[in-house]
């Protein structure tokens, strides 16, 4: 089964500095159907203007990954870590009993990140941030881990949620896919292009919500790159 939630329709809101569009209910944004998926509990679509961003704030109980479409986010926290992610690579935040971090965009530019929220498998645990850059060369060759928190994933950013995320970058007419183990959702989003996902089409920045599937085949119509995750 298949849900398109065309981008048009995702909450909004725009606070000058910062233009959100909210996949699943977050802050004033609220739709009692749109509470999470399985474990995935945000997915927010920000551009934030050069020069602005988040300051000092905390969290916990949540694993919080940053995937960086244009620009850069620069991170610090409350453990001393402190770096900047370029597009096309992640980093991860596991807030476990509690951590306050900001998030700048220090550019010339604005920039544009999918900030995805899911919730950990156990509350609590020692809170800790990582980056990773992945090299481009790997896109092309259909989906690749970038973050997990499945034990056959050690090579990708780790979480600690029964959960993977993962990227693919398609030329127009390429194809990838990806197998879900019985029980499993999907949710799925294009950074950009223009993707045909088991016979639906899907524009840049809609969002796809999967479940009772188990073979995803993913067509690309024009350049695309493509983020899902693969959740309990």
């Amino acid at each position: 089964m298949l849900q398109l939630r065309p981008f048009a329709e995702l909450g909004h809101a725009n606070h000058g500095w910062l233009d959100a569009h909210h996949h699943f209910s977050f802050a004033e944004y609220y739709d009692p159907a749109r509470m999470h998926w399985g474990n995935l509990r945000v997915w927010n679509d920000d551009l934030i203007a050069a020069g602005s961003g988040f300051p000092p704030h905390p969290h916990r109980d949540m694993e919080i990954i940053t995937y960086v479409r244009e620009g850069a986010i620069t991170h610090e926290d409350s453990l001393g870590n402190k770096g900047r992610t370029d597009a096309g690579d992640v980093q991860v935040m596991s807030a476990g009993s509690g951590i306050v971090h900001s998030e700048y965009n220090q550019e010339d530019i604005d920039t544009r990140i999918f900030q995805i929220w899911i919730v950990p498998q156990k509350a609590g645990g020692a809170p800790s941030w990582g980056t990773r850059p992945f090299p481009k060369g790997e896109r092309g060759e259909g989906f690749i881990t970038l973050a997990s928190g499945r034990a056959d994933d050690e090579d990708s950013l780790q979480i600690r949620a029964d959960a993977r995320l993962l990227a693919a970058t398609l030329h127009a007419g390429e194809t990838a896919e990806y197998r879900f183990e019985a029980g499993r959702r999907g949710y799925l989003v294009p950074a950009k292009g223009l993707v045909e996902v088991n016979g639906v089409r899907v524009n840049a920045r809609d969002g796809l919500a999967i479940e009772q599937e188990t073979l995803l085949r993913v067509s690309a119509e024009q350049d695309s790159e493509i983020v899902l995750v693969d959740v309990a």
